[in-house]
């Protein structure tokens, strides 16, 4: 999978930088694209001359040097990944507070890539506050960090803060680039199926939704890696048992559900299909059919994504749907700004095989910097995986 890949290397001021020099080689072995960048104290560690022979490309190392000061602006978006090893505490605290002194910082601020850190310190400055605290900075920024390993460290120690070893960053990589871990460390909240309001004991207000959209949606994130909870509605249909469901029945169940710690996920997609309204008065016995008509008072429920968008940070996406039968960009595109999400996927029912029920779907994506993403119809496991690929992109501009 690191085949044909462009990969950034950063080499920061550590003695771990020698692993580094074995790191080359294998991507180089597995016939990835190298380009290396070096901080002037890395250049104390390893020889430039080193990583150039062995990337077969120039090291770049100076900010203000003619020949590189573009490349801090496309090295970021040259690169399917820029890993940092070894990442240095120095360079670690500089990332979390945006200083840029450097080529390697002035790349890191302008990439679009995924950027992966392999730190290498002493134990106690890996256990120093300061340094953990700039390492929670940095994955909230959706930035990855491969595990230190534990063993005898340059100060003579015996502890945590080694360099993941060369083999082990191949392998992240390979995990990486299947998919297996884009979005590991992502924690992600589903709404899937109908919402029951209940009108008595054995009545209710509903809709036909099957939930198979919202369930293919949460099986794909949880296949990328990310941490997933579903909040299913009522419905039969099988689900993946690694999935943590919170199963619900009514629309309030769902906004309570929705709500409870909203701001520890970093993706919400709304895919359920809520009740819009609610009876007014439901009754604690079954109601008897006493007259020749029914009247019944019906109120409105809350609106679950509007609320997600009022409360929605920046470091969050908010994906909504709208199921519409006329007139269906121009509704998508108003439900998007009003509801203040960051992509809204339009349903038709007009599309044949698209809608409540099917096995398949058609779907077209809009996002707020006005960017359409239109799909030909597909199985609904297919409509996942387009919809969780259009996420990753948005996440990555």
């Amino acid at each position: 999978m690191i085949k044909g890949k462009k990969i950034l290397l950063c080499i920061t001021g550590s003695i771990a930088a020698y692993k580094s020099v074995l790191l080359v080689r294998l991507l180089v072995k597995c016939e990835a694209e190298v380009k290396v960048i070096m901080t002037e104290g890395a250049k104390d560690f390893v020889s430039p001359l080193t990583f150039s022979t062995l990337s077969k490309n120039k090291v770049l190392t100076n900010l203000f040097d003619e020949e590189t000061w573009a490349n801090h602006a496309v090295l970021g978006r040259w690169a399917d990944a820029m890993i940092i090893a070894p990442a240095s505490c120095n360079t670690i605290a500089k990332m979390a507070n945006g200083i840029c002194d450097n080529l390697l910082l002035a790349v890191y601020l302008s990439s679009k890539c995924p950027v992966l850190i392999a730190p290498a310190m002493d134990e106690d400055m890996w256990h120093h506050p300061s340094t953990q605290k700039n390492i929670q900075q940095l994955k909230q920024n959706r930035n990855q960090f491969l595990p230190v390993n534990n063993g005898e460290l340059a100060s003579g120690l015996y502890g945590e803060g080694r360099m993941a070893e060369p083999e082990e960053i191949i392998t992240y990589l390979e995990d990486f680039f299947s998919k297996k871990t884009y979005l590991k460390g992502v924690k992600a909240l589903i709404t899937a199926g109908p919402t029951h309001e209940a009108l008595d004991p054995v009545r209710f207000i509903g809709n036909n939704s099957s939930g198979k959209m919202g369930v293919a949606i949460a099986e794909e994130l949880l296949k990328r890696g990310a941490e997933v909870k579903l909040v299913l509605g009522p419905t039969e249909i099988e689900i993946n048992k690694k999935l943590k469901i919170k199963r619900v029945i009514s629309a309030q169940e769902m906004y309570d559900a929705c709500l409870e710690n909203f701001d520890s996920f970093d993706i919400i997609v709304m895919a359920a299909a809520v009740a819009d309204y609610t009876p007014k008065n439901k009754s604690d016995k079954k109601l008897k059919k006493e007259n020749d008509g029914f009247s019944l008072e019906l109120i409105k429920t809350k609106d679950i994504l509007f609320e997600a968008g009022k409360l929605k940070t920046n470091t969050q996406i908010l994906v909504g749907f709208a199921l519409e039968t006329d007139n269906e960009k121009e509704n998508a595109l108003k439900k998007l700004s009003r509801k203040n999400a960051d992509l809204i996927v339009l349903n038709s029912l007009n599309d044949e095989g698209a809608g409540f029920g099917f096995d398949t779907n058609k779907i077209t994506i809009f996002d707020k910097n006005q960017k359409e993403y239109q799909f030909p119809p597909k199985t609904k496991k297919e409509v996942a995986s387009d919809i969780v690929n259009t996420i990753i992109q948005y996440r990555n501009e």
